[in-house]
Order: structure tokens, then sequence, then C-alpha cells
């Protein structure tokens, strides 16, 4: 039940006589009864009519509250894919969708992925350029790409025994790509 509703039934007033006290529709009255957030003049309207301050007719912002399972399945669902760098976004973009887990935290795991996709292809090309310069041999190419594997899995399980843990992230990032 909205803040509204429960107000104006406890003034026992009827949406219509609400609506002309405070100088709006009946259908606003119906709309933020139905979980629409009142601004501006209509906000500063109700509460005058109702006599109560403008914060209590405000929707708390509650935390969303987040699956960790789904937050595990996206995290896990890299692995499989750690060699196939566009493949471990993808996964967890679509399992994200499927599973409607549009937490921060999901973000921040495939934001994580985008951006060591992006290292470690630089890490790479700088690793084959750097081959060619100082001509080493190609097991240097092939031990730069199993230390890549190995941060991109040490990412991976670190962030899951912590999302078990705790419900947040060991590695974060200041920013979201997504």
């Amino acid at each position: 039940m909205s803040r509204l509703k429960k107000i104006r039934e406890e003034l026992n007033i009827t949406q219509e006589e609400l609506a002309e006290k405070a100088g709006v529709s009946i259908r606003t009255i119906q709309r933020i009864e139905a979980g629409t957030e009142p601004k501006g003049y209509t906000l500063k309207s109700l509460a005058k009519a109702l006599g109560v301050e403008e914060k209590t007719l405000l929707i708390e912002k509650k935390e969303i509250q987040v699956d960790l399972d789904v937050l595990k399945l996206i995290n896990f669902s890299v692995l499989p894919f750690t060699v196939l760098p566009p493949l471990n976004i993808i996964a967890p973009l679509i399992i994200m969708f499927v599973k409607k887990g549009f937490s921060t935290i999901a973000k921040q795991l495939i934001t994580i992925q985008i951006f060591w996709s992006i290292i470690a292809a630089i890490v790479f090309m700088l690793a084959s350029f750097l081959k060619n310069w100082f001509n080493l041999n190609s097991k240097s190419i092939l031990v730069v790409m199993a230390l890549l594997i190995l941060s991109n899995l040490y990412i991976v399980i670190r962030n899951a025994f912590e999302i078990d843990k705790n419900g947040t992230l060991y590695f974060q990032l200041k920013f979201s790509i997504i």
C-alpha cells in the first residue's frame, strides 16, 4: 500500500475529496497510489492538503535485494570462457538478462570482465611485440597467456568467496561500463 493511500485512509478522505482539496486530478491521486512518486507542485499540494511533511509521501528507496545465487552464477559463468575473452562477457550478460539480475554487483562483475579483457588484449599484444624485439622464444607467449588466464581465474574465484562471505565483491572498479 502506498504512503499516500495509507494516510488518506487514516484521515477517512476519498480520492475525490483529496484531489479537490489539493487541487490535482483524481487520476494523479490514482497514479501516486499505484506507485508513482509525487514531485514538485503535486508533492507540495498533497502534503499541505494532508497536513504532513513532503518527505512523508516520498517512496523510500530500498536497496534491491540481491539474489546471491544469481550473482554466483553470473560470476562462475566466466570460467568456461576464460580462454575466449568475448564469451567471458557475453555469457554473464545473457545470464543477467535471463535471470533479471540487474543489481549493481552483477553489473560490476561484467564490467570487471570487460576491463580484464581489454587489459589482457593489451598485455598480449605487448608480449607479442616484445617477443620479436628481444628475440624471445614462442614459449614466452604461452607463459603470458597462461598468466592472463590464471589472473582471470583468481579474480573470479576471489570474488566468489567474497560474494559468499559478505555479499559484496573483493575486486571492484570505481566505474561501471554497463
